[in-house]
């Protein structure tokens, strides 16, 4: 039995406490709780006037056909951005397994996308991509196809989700890899002996003991979809053209900090944090229900 760690002073668990609590105070609770008082507030763009307004951000912000219409592109674009870099990152990872020579070296190229910083990714895809000096983009010009994400919604759209797809594609290829290692060879070898192809092994043995690994990270391919890709939405298209791939975050940024409607703003945020807490949380009630853990 592991004997139970004791602190002779009383205080030093409060104090080695103090500086995560005091970090998530200043940075989580204290803009969350500005960001709810504010939805409740009309302000005038150089903030010398503050009515109070009840619900009423809300109502304007709920109806609102444009931030309807956010939500559609959320949706769409967040399904993509988390299911996408999951099923590349599992192809990957069984490949890389197979690698008996240079193992390490394979692995780490395919990781170092993620040391990249979001805005950057969606820079580098922008010139891949940018139609009049993008070196893919000219490939399908000659290849007779009208390709302009900066006219084309659909396109935009498209390069986008390509974007941060392949940002986040890095970090799901290392926890895939990780549970792969982690899963009984001589399980793969009783199922191979036992005359079960190398398909029927991977759908039997090999997706069930990721589960756990898959169900943790579409939680967090969630997040980052609805949160972390606001640098390449930025970088890349600006929320454009005509709105195609103004997500939610991107708009409460267009709101706030472009057009300063405080209000609507801050009641987008609340909104978007209730979102995301709830996706979290039905995920959590429902899709853990299959997730086994061995």
């Amino acid at each position: 039995m592991t004997p139970r760690v004791t602190f002779p002073n009383k205080i030093l668990p409060y104090l080695l406490l103090l500086p995560q609590v005091s970090i998530t105070l200043v940075f989580f609770y204290w803009p969350a709780s500005q960001a709810l008082y504010q939805s409740t507030l009309r302000e005038d763009a150089f903030g010398l006037s503050t009515t109070f307004v009840g619900l009423a951000n809300f109502e304007h912000v709920l109806t609102d056909p444009n931030y309807l219409g956010s939500v559609r592109t959320t949706i769409v674009f967040s399904l993509a951005t988390a299911l996408l870099p999951m099923a590349v990152a599992l192809l990957l990872a069984i490949m890389a397994d197979r690698v008996v020579k240079g193992r390490g070296f394979y692995r780490t190229l395919l990781i170092w996308p993620y040391a990249v910083a979001p805005a950057i990714a969606g820079m580098l895809w922008l010139f891949l991509f940018n139609p009049t000096i993008g070196s893919f983009a000219y490939m399908l010009r000659r290849a007779g196809y009208a390709w302009d994400p900066l006219l084309n919604g659909d396109q935009a759209m498209l390069l986008i989700i390509l974007a941060a797809a392949w940002k986040q594609i890095s970090y799901n290829f290392l926890f895939f890899v990780a549970g792969l290692q982690a899963i009984p060879k001589s399980l793969l070898e009783a199922a191979a002996v036992d005359g079960a192809r190398e398909v029927k092994r991977f759908w039997t043995i090999v997706f069930p003991l990721l589960a756990p690994t898959s169900f943790f990270l579409l939680v967090v391919n969630t997040v980052y979809a609805f949160f972390d890709t606001f640098g390449i939405v930025h970088a890349v298209t600006g929320g454009g053209p005509g709105k195609a791939t103004e997500t939610l975050v991107y708009k409460v940024y267009n709101d706030g900090f472009v057009n300063l409607i405080l209000g609507d703003s801050a009641a987008q945020s609340v909104i978007l944090m209730v979102i995301v807490i709830a996706l979290t949380a039905v995920q959590f009630r429902y899709v853990e229900r299959r997730v086994h853990y061995g």
